[in-house]
């Protein structure tokens, strides 16, 4: 028979509903149950004050209430772990200081390079359609247009694949513009669980032929590339023959990010340049993504919550 845990740990978790239905499952649960992790669920409609204690208090919340109610509980329950900061988390909200942080990252490799796509953000009609924007950010289409803000609303999932300058009048400012690099049709989703670092491939948008540029419809709309339809053909070899890129370079960038973002929780997508082919470009950073389809998770976050837990106890 097992060894109970002799010190059990209580977990506090704030989730939206849709996130807590798909992150804290029976599997989840059970397991963390075992290594003595309770994971107990916070009543946002309740001050946090009068809940725990909590060993630590996992949370993917927004709102100027939760922050300040946070905050306080840190400030009087400095034992209890928050992961992760909300400042911190904050970063990933906007689409132009999500991607700085790449240029934060200071560390070489021989024979793979990385870094992020031409962007520039657009506040207004007016500069949108200036013909001096693109000369001046060195950008052409197509281009993908998204919103400005990234706080995992649905509204902020929406984007467009935008091939010429009709396209550009369905778009409503404040968005960034990003140039839409060919790579294959396949994006690299890489989770990020404290030191633990899994990459996977996905289907993405199909490459963009110049030839083909002139003939297509003024924009594509979508919400999330690893949702679009698509021939599966198509798709199916394109994803079995896309070679993954090396696992040391993507987790050099990924403990680099985690360092520069002060994050624990997250998850980035870099796509192959096709034109470059050892030139990797990060697109997007997400805080606590959908972990729930990465392979054993349950297995990764019980062994990184104890792992955190442990040491905070020590510390």
């Amino acid at each position: 028979m097992a060894e109970q845990p002799t010190k059990r740990f209580r977990i506090g978790y704030a989730l939206a509903q849709k996130k807590q239905e798909s992150f804290i499952q029976p599997s989840l649960v059970n397991l963390a149950s075992e290594r003595g992790i309770d994971l107990v669920r916070i009543d946002t409609d309740m001050p946090l004050a009068d809940q725990g204690p909590f060993d630590c208090v996992l949370h993917k919340m927004s709102g100027e209430d939760w922050k300040n109610q946070l905050k306080e509980y840190a400030a009087a329950n400095p034992n209890t772990l928050v992961i992760d900061s909300p400042d911190a988390i904050e970063r990933l909200h906007n689409r132009i200081s999500m991607l700085d942080v790449v240029g934060e990252l200071d560390f070489e490799s021989l024979t793979e390079s990385f870094g992020i796509p031409k962007q520039v953000v657009i506040y207004d009609s007016e500069t949108l359609m200036n013909p001096d924007l693109w000369t001046e950010e060195g950008l052409r289409f197509p281009v993908i247009a998204k919103p400005l803000v990234a706080d995992g609303s649905a509204k902020s999932h929406k984007m467009s694949l935008v091939f010429n300058q009709e396209g550009l009048n369905k778009l409503k400012p404040p968005i960034v513009l990003q140039e839409f690099v060919n790579h294959g049709g396949v994006i690299f989703k890489v989770y990020v669980v404290g030191d633990y670092v899994k990459c996977v491939k996905r289907k993405s948008l199909p490459d963009v032929p110049e030839e083909k540029l002139m003939s297509l419809e003024s924009s594509l709309s979508f919400s999330q590339v690893s949702n679009l339809p698509s021939h599966d053909k198509y798709y199916e070899s394109n994803l079995e023959e896309a070679e993954m890129p090396p696992l040391s370079f993507i987790t050099d960038i990924a403990l680099g990010l985690r360092k520069a973002t002060k994050l624990h929780l997250f998850n980035f997508d870099v796509i192959r340049d096709t034109r470059i082919g050892n030139r990797y470009l990060v697109i997007d950073i997400n805080y606590f993504p959908g972990y729930a389809k990465m392979p054993s998770y349950e297995t990764v976050l019980t062994d990184f919550f104890w792992d955190m837990l442990s040491k905070n106890k020590k510390d």
